[in-house]
């Protein structure tokens, strides 16, 4: 490799370094996240998260992975150098996926992401009139948010019941056992799952 490489390789990473901690302290100002919440969501002590963000401590790339994922923000880009363009990401309707052999006269599609999974999930409930969608207990500490956005669903969440119309939303515990029945006609609903 020549000198003239060798030293703009350098000067890049320079440059990547010298607006790492400005990136870093604006990802979390920019979620309204003090040191300490960053501290406790990544594990990194919250002296060591104040001096990154100070330029005085170059981090681990294991302390920066750690620091990406608590504050959601993308590792790569935010080592990145260049601005990288908006991007729109469209799921056609033909792709999205469903499923269709979950409870009786339901069908499920997924608008979430898959790595959202087990996380923050977001479906479309279109549910046949008698129909119903019967869960079992999610994980403790598991919400769900209901948004009836055309009929009436019959809403059991434990031993708590319910009947919820169109622009009604419900929000229940999803750590126990919880349904939503079709009653006088079909429901189209959009379902949000929050593991805690």
């Amino acid at each position: 490799m020549s000198d003239v490489q060798l030293s703009t390789m350098t000067d890049k990473s320079d440059a990547i370094l010298t607006q790492l901690p400005a990136r870093l302290k604006s990802a979390r100002t920019g979620q309204g996240l003090s040191l300490d919440a960053v501290a406790k969501l990544s594990g990194v002590s919250r002296s060591m998260v104040s001096q990154i963000e100070r330029g005085e401590s170059s981090p681990t790339i294991a302390t920066l992975w750690n620091l990406t994922r608590a504050l959601q923000v993308d590792f790569a880009g935010l080592l990145d150098n260049t601005q990288s363009p908006a991007q729109i990401e469209i799921l056609r309707a033909a792709e999205v996926p469903a499923i269709h052999n979950l409870g009786s006269g339901c069908h499920i599609r997924i608008l979430s992401p898959p790595e959202e999974a087990g996380k923050h999930e977001v479906y479309e409930l279109l549910i046949d009139e008698g129909g119903i969608l019967d869960s079992q207990s999610h994980t403790r500490g598991a919400r769900e948010h209901l948004t009836i956005i055309q009929g009436t669903a019959g809403l059991q969440s434990g031993d708590a019941e319910s009947v919820i119309h169109t622009g009604d939303t419900a929000r229940y515990p999803a750590d126990v056992p919880h349904a939503i029945k079709a009653i006088n006609g079909p429901v189209r609903a959009f379902l949000v799952v929050q593991d805690a």
